[in-house]
């Protein structure tokens, strides 16, 4: 590594730890680099920030985002949620388990975890603390429960990895439902177990019956439809996954006609709100392209690629450093960015080791899941405690067992290669 590389690292780090956002410390960096070597032309800069964001793929983040958004105006999150009452009204801590099962759901509709805790919060929290829960254990299954989102497809995560690592976005999309559903299965009993130990109550003693798993399903049956639409569409290539969200754009909007509950003012609402989301995304990925240049020729990948094999002889044994590193880098760098920065870094060392292109996919997408709930600037714990008014130190106590649960399942991705690959060696 030169001594001006170190310089642009150094200055970008720091401007993070600053709380600067995070594509100005990732554009602030590379300008160093680009100032301070002069046999470098500083036209590559531009060139590089715009040719980041020129994937035609990528179009797939501002359609989805457009589609999670509008689902909101449309009473789809009020349908679902009732659903998830029905399904798990019996289960110890009743709401508890409402709110880690619609975040699994919702994560099928919106694809952003920001997004889906932020309405949790609004939604559920204040009815949790109505109902005996703590607003500590509260917030942190509102926020713990929000990584759901990104695994389930349409996560945004799922469809910048595709981008940058060549990968097919659709098995990603496959490999997550297998994943979320994990996720999902073992925070839902470690839930029950707290809930119980707690005595938070359940939401009803009523049976579920045949009867009243149709009459909850019957109105949340078209949105629970799209996650399948889109997979569907995807595997036997109807459409691509860029197409797809045009696809959930339509679906969302064709919601609103069929439940009435989409207007006009909704509709330019959500239209401004999505292309907030997205130019804050892209951004990023812009920032992130211009440095990720400059590593790749200061050729650092190789570097990094041959060292590696050099120390670390097993996959495994790589596999762990990675997951120490993504951890630590999480608790400190927005997990886009990371991606960007990193995935083109790690993926063909990883594909060197001959682990599964898409097993690594779920284990670094994972990570970074874990990242956005980890202080000291975890999105996910922020965006929650802001909402609810949880002050952090009890918010982070509390969360103690639910990021050992997060490890155990992270675990299980690295050392046991079906729990990616089976739904995707299945589907394909």
């Amino acid at each position: 590594m030169s001594n001006v590389l170190l310089i642009a690292a150094i200055v970008m780090l720091v401007l993070l730890f600053l709380k600067v956002p995070v594509y100005i410390s990732v554009l602030g960096g590379a300008m160093v680099y680009f100032v301070m070597n002069p046999g470098v032309n500083p036209i590559v800069f531009a060139q590089q920030a715009i040719i980041g964001t020129e994937k035609i793929s990528l179009l797939a983040i501002p359609f989805f985002v457009c589609a999670g958004i509008f689902m909101n105006y449309t009473g789809v999150t009020k349908r679902i949620m009732d659903f998830c009452e029905v399904v798990t009204g019996r289960l110890p801590g009743g709401l508890a388990q409402v709110n880690v099962l619609l975040s699994t759901v919702m994560g099928g509709l919106s694809g952003s975890n920001i997004a889906d805790a932020a309405m949790e919060a609004k939604m559920l929290v204040p009815e949790m603390t109505k109902k005996g829960f703590s607003l500590e254990f509260s917030s942190v299954v509102t926020a713990a429960s929000s990584m759901i989102t990104p695994l389930i497809p349409p996560g945004i995560a799922m469809i910048l990895y595709g981008c940058i690592a060549d990968v097919s976005i659709g098995k990603l999309f496959v490999s997550g439902l297998g994943v979320g559903a994990l996720l999902c299965v073992t925070m839902m009993i470690l839930v029950g177990i707290i809930s119980k130990k707690r005595g938070y109550g359940t939401i009803t003693t009523e049976k579920l019956t045949l009867n009243r798993f149709g009459k909850a399903l019957a109105p949340a049956i078209l949105p629970l439809c799209l996650p399948i639409l889109i997979i569907g569409g995807i595997r036997f290539g109807v459409i691509t996954a860029t197409e797809a969200g045009a696809v959930a754009i339509i679906y969302a909007l064709l919601l609103g006609l069929v439940y009435r509950e989409m207007k006009l003012d909704s509709i330019v609402t959500g239209l401004k709100e999505s292309v907030a989301t997205t130019a804050s995304i892209m951004l990023i990925v812009s920032a992130a392209s211009v440095f990720s240049w400059v590593l790749t020729k200061e050729q650092i990948p190789q570097q990094l690629t041959n060292w590696m094999m050099t120390v670390i002889t097993n996959k495994y044994v790589f596999l762990i450093v990675v997951n120490i590193f993504l951890l630590i880098v999480g608790m400190f760098i927005e997990g886009n960015a990371s991606m960007i920065i990193l995935v083109p870094l790690l993926a063909p060392i990883a594909a060197n080791y001959g682990i599964d292109e898409i097993q690594f996919a779920m284990i670094y997408i994972f990570n970074n899941a874990i990242g956005a709930l980890s202080p000291p600037m975890g999105t996910l714990m922020f965006v929650t405690c802001s909402i609810t008014k949880c002050k952090t130190a009890p918010f982070i106590k509390e969360a103690v067992p639910f990021y050992i649960l997060l490890l155990i399942n992270l675990m299980l991705l690295t050392w046991f290669e079906p729990f990616t690959t089976l739904l995707v060696d299945l589907f394909y």
